[in-house]
């Protein structure tokens, strides 16, 4: 059975604004269930513990997925999400791959997370996968200053600069994650259209683009860690 560590943002606060974020929670639920129908042992750890919090705009009827339905039926995932383990409790021997899920929080606790940097270096290091969508990529950030040159030339995406925009929180965020991650070098690539799914894989690292990326991201995951050796 493969073992799967997602890592979720606990940060809420935004710049210049009183209103919250979090994780966006189809970012969550999507890949989840990706990999618990693939029968896969999924652990949840966030930098604080206990519940993260929800990005309320991802609760909106246009941002509703059908994983967010099941999610809001499914007694043992809403107990493992409001029960989080803390990050540094985590052991990244124990698992076979982790994903960072998105929503803006991220940019802001895993962006600067020494703990959740070294998770991400010892997996590398490892030979294990590291997958990460829409702001989730932003945990890259720390690990590329605790090792220089991670991001080098390396194929990334994220949530662009555009999207940013159009989202209307460009204002209320401490950096453009797309702007962030080309400074460390990545060679940041964007999907034609904005909000459409675009993943891109480069090695051990598999990034995904927007919340529509996020069980494609998932699934791009499962498909290199099935294939056979050899």
């Amino acid at each position: 059975m493969k073992k799967i560590l997602m890592i979720l943002t606990s940060h809420s606060q935004m710049e210049n604004t009183d209103s919250k974020t979090g994780v966006w929670l189809g970012e969550f639920t999507d890949p989840y269930y990706e990999f618990i129908d693939k029968s896969y042992e999924v652990t949840l750890a966030s930098p604080k513990d206990g519940e993260p919090p929800i990005d309320a705009m991802s609760k909106l009827t246009e941002n509703v997925t059908e994983a967010n339905r099941r999610f809001q039926a499914d007694d043992v995932a809403k107990f493992r999400f409001s029960n989080t383990l803390k990050l540094d409790t985590v052991i990244a021997s124990d698992f076979d791959a982790v994903f960072f899920a998105g929503g803006h929080g991220p940019m802001w606790d895993l962006a600067a997370n020494e703990i959740s940097a070294n998770l991400i270096l010892e997996f590398l290091a490892s030979n294990k996968l590291v997958a990460a969508v829409c702001h989730g990529p932003a945990a890259f950030i720390k690990a590329a200053e605790l090792k220089p040159g991670l991001l080098t030339n390396r194929k990334l995406t994220g949530f662009t600069n555009v999207e940013e925009v159009l989202t209307l929180r460009s204002d209320n965020i401490p950096y453009k994650l797309e702007t962030r991650l080309k400074e460390f070098g990545a060679d940041f690539r964007l999907g034609l259209i904005p909000f459409a799914s675009h993943v891109e894989a480069d090695g051990l690292i598999i990034t995904g683009q927007n919340p529509m990326s996020a069980g494609p991201t998932a699934k791009a995951l499962i498909s290199t860690l099935e294939m056979p050796l050899g």
